[in-house]
């Protein structure tokens, strides 16, 4: 639990959350297909577990809608019977929360950004298309066995004859309040909905009317078990829930970097990934959902006050204190209702700012875009691998085909820069100064250096060659291979070759590697390097 002791704020926080983090995990686990408690078994395990390692005062570690999504979507494509399903569920978070642990055992927090902002958001969009129109059958109160949106979408306006209207303007009515309410964030707006059709659900009777509701909730936990499966089958899961724990992550980091960002708070991304491990370890006990911090959540939080992470703690107690003495209440939830809610809560990724600002900065956009295709084209699962997969290859392109730029001077001073864009950087004659624009390792290092070898090879004025090394932190073996083998071309063709701005673990590799008279050719500024070629006065 938190050090710092409880403050008003929290429990007034606290308790807010708990009526948003209800009717969401109620809604998130019909997306997953899965009963109720499911979602809200893990939102309160994940709060207490998160509260207890992790840094973000507002972050609330509970099922959200694109865990939700995906593991429907991992449910879908894996073959198994019915009364398997739970333990495959199982299976599946079990998986994420080893990811996760790995991932803060080795400490990968620095590759947090892995999957791209733009990569991100494109498939949030589809991601929110997709959940949104999934909706709408219970919405209209009609069950439609369709795979994908777009045969869901036809097959929903040719049951039109079969519409429950009562359904329709039930799930209106909700939205109308959830939108219009969403303007004052201090208000659990969606504990007030949720009450709000449970009430009328009983008043008229809305069940007699042929309106859907929640059903029973059994609130009874079971004793924690690993589940049984071959090699093969944890394998295939391994497959699925990795990508499931890179978006769940990005996603989550998102928004606790955001907040903290906004409030000067610190905080560790390898910590981050142990405490949403941990979290996700904790909702498997419970026979959960893979947790998360998700956005709307935390934003709520963010918005009543929370001070510390005594306000997950708080919101796990209220959501089990809702639980325990509401269930039968919640039974008599409306299914418009909620879809209602999940639809509220899917509303800020259907906001086209970020992607019009990509447009503006002619970055990426193309990116976003196909992300938010593949997803709607291919399935939530399918999507979410090429958005990965998307990510993986902008990583990849930048770094086997990066700029390399001939850096000239500036005035008569010791700072060089790069003479294609500074048109006052005075180029030497006898001397070109190279800098790579990327790290070099072994998928662009012979292409980096073919490059300058063809730029000089032929230009009888160049005695001398410095390619400075400021991007490079350190050198893999092909890197250093790769060196070796131009500095000999060099010499061969009457040049010599020195290397400028050169970190202490470059040095250190090009002893290793034995390439001694190299490392004395080494220095750690470009004025130093062309100092090192003048004759001594």
């Amino acid at each position: 639990m938190p050090n710092n002791p409880m403050r008003k704020n929290d429990l007034i926080a606290g308790l807010s959350v708990a009526g948003l983090m209800l009717p969401e995990a109620v809604a998130y686990a019909a997306i997953a297909g899965l009963p109720p408690q499911r979602a809200i078994f893990a939102g309160i395990a994940g709060c207490l577990a998160y509260a207890s390692i992790g840094q973000s005062r507002f972050a609330i570690a509970a099922p959200t809608s694109s865990s939700a999504a995906i593991l429907a979507a991992i449910l879908a494509t894996t073959p198994m019977a019915p009364e398997g399903k739970p333990a495959l569920v199982t299976a599946v978070v079990l998986l994420t929360a080893a990811f996760f642990a790995l991932a803060a055992l080795t400490r990968l927090g620095s590759l947090t950004g892995l999957v791209a902002r733009p990569v991100l958001r494109g498939f949030s969009l589809g991601l929110a298309i997709t959940i949104i129109i999934k909706q709408l059958p219970a919405i209209a109160g009609v069950s439609l066995p369709a795979s994908d949106i777009f045969h869901l979408s036809a097959a929903l306006f040719a049951a039109a004859s079969h519409w429950n209207w009562i359904s329709i303007l039930s799930a209106a009515f909700a939205l109308a309040a959830l939108l219009l309410l969403k303007r004052f964030p201090a208000i659990p707006t969606a504990f007030l909905v949720l009450a709000a059709g449970i009430a009328a659900s009983v008043a008229f009777d809305l069940p007699a009317q042929g309106v859907a509701v929640v059903g029973q909730i059994n609130t009874s936990l079971v004793m924690p078990s690993v589940p049984i499966f071959s090699f093969e089958q944890w394998s295939r899961l391994g497959q699925l829930a990795l990508p499931l724990a890179m978006i769940l992550f990005a996603e989550s980091w998102g928004t606790i970097s955001a907040l903290a960002l906004r409030h000067n708070d610190e905080v560790n991304a390898n910590r981050e990934l142990g405490a949403l491990g941990f979290a996700n370890f904790a909702s498997a006990l419970v026979q959960g959902m893979p947790v998360g911090a998700g956005f709307s959540a935390g934003s709520a939080s963010e918005a009543a006050g929370a001070a510390s992470r005594w306000t997950a703690v708080v919101a796990a107690v209220g959501l089990g204190l809702l639980i325990a003495f509401a269930a039968p209440l919640v039974a008599r939830l409306p299914e418009p209702v909620l879809a209602a809610v999940v639809i509220t809560a899917l509303v800020h990724a259907l906001n086209p700012a970020p992607f019009l600002r990509l447009l503006k900065l002619r970055r990426d956009f193309d990116l976003a875009i196909a992300a938010t295709i593949a997803v709607l084209l291919l399935g939530v699962l399918n999507g979410m691998l090429v958005a990965v997969a998307l990510s993986l290859a902008m990583v990849i392109h930048r770094l086997a085909s990066p700029r390399v730029a001939r850096l000239g001077r500036l005035g008569q001073g010791r700072e060089y820069v790069d003479a294609a864009r500074h048109v006052d950087a005075t180029l030497s004659d006898d001397i070109a100064i190279w800098r790579p624009a990327e790290p070099l390792l072994f998928a662009n290092a012979e292409a980096i250096f073919r490059f300058i070898e063809s730029q000089t090879h032929d230009n009888p004025k160049i005695h001398a060659v410095i390619v400075s090394l400021e991007e490079s932190y350190d050198l893999d073996s092909t890197s250093l291979e790769v060196i070796a083998s131009f500095d000999a071309v060099m010499a061969k063709s009457g040049k010599q070759l020195l290397l400028a701005r050169v970190h202490d673990h470059v040095r250190d590799a090009l002893q290793a590697a034995g390439l001694n008279t190299l490392l004395q050719r080494c220095h750690y500024s470009v004025d130093g390097a062309v100092a090192a070629l003048q004759p001594a006065a």
